[in-house]
């Protein structure tokens, strides 16, 4: 990650990776044992930081910055990512 890269704490990093394989905010709660309502808080947030407009923005923001693992998966940032819960 380069210096422009916002530091993010482990929970949005996970979020972010759920989001990207595709999860949608009640699953990403429930596999990270938070509540629906703080997941849909924190992709608010992370929105803001990143400063996008919209999940599609988010993922292709987050990948834009490396804040995205490197995986060979075949899900891309269309995933839950586009999904409005």
């Amino acid at each position: 990650m380069c210096a422009t890269t916002p530091e993010l704490e482990e929970t949005d990093q996970q979020i972010l990776a759920l989001l990207y394989q595709g999860l949608v905010d009640a699953a990403v709660a429930r596999k990270l044992g938070l509540g629906h309502r703080t997941v849909q808080r924190r992709v608010q947030n992370l929105m803001e930081l990143l400063q996008v407009r919209g999940r599609v923005a988010l993922g292709a923001k987050a990948q834009e910055l490396g804040l995205l693992p490197a995986s060979g998966s075949s899900v891309g940032p269309m995933g839950a990512f586009g999904c409005a819960e």
